[in-house]
């Protein structure tokens, strides 16, 4: 539970490289998610190269941070195939929080940037990485070791919560 409160968007990262056991252990905690039906229907591009890192940076006005994170994490997923094609961004969507949640368990910070639903920011991810036929991109996640403190602010407000009986 302690991730689910300490986590944070961080886009400030040390000039560090992040070990490869890592990246695969916020992978695998990324494809642990449940998706409808167990269609599973997702992709992850692992980014080093500075060169598509800059580029990713380019994808929108909040992408800045890529530039110098020492790698990023691209999701895509793909619709044909799928049981369930209509909730293929909801399953990413829950890809990417446990993703996240390892991120932080592991020392390391990232940030969520979207992509989808914007088609624009889509088919810009789509020119820099060969994203797979078939296949749409849907967050750029950069991420490393945070050169950044931050806490979390408490979001919890108790009048958003109904009880029916």
């Amino acid at each position: 539970m302690k991730e689910i409160f300490h986590r944070v968007s961080v886009r400030k990262f040390e000039d560090r490289a992040v070990e490869s056991d890592k990246v695969e252990q916020v992978l695998r905690a990324a494809m642990a998610a449940p998706s409808a039906g167990n269609q599973q229907p997702w992709d992850f591009y692992v980014v080093t190269s500075r060169e598509k890192l800059h580029a990713l940076a380019q994808v929108s006005p909040y992408a800045g941070c890529a530039a110098n994170a020492p790698l990023a994490i691209v999701a895509a997923y793909r619709q044909d195939g799928c049981r369930f094609p209509q909730y293929a961004q909801i399953d990413l969507a829950i890809a990417l929080q446990n993703l996240w949640l390892a991120v932080d368990s592991l020392g390391l910070g990232g940030v969520w940037l979207g992509v989808a639903p914007d088609e624009d920011r889509m088919e810009k991810v789509e020119k820099i990485l060969p994203v797979a036929a078939g296949q749409r991109a849907f967050a750029i996640f950069p991420l490393g070791y945070p050169a950044e403190q931050k806490t979390q602010q408490d979001r919890f407000n108790a009048e958003r919560i109904h009880y029916v009986k």
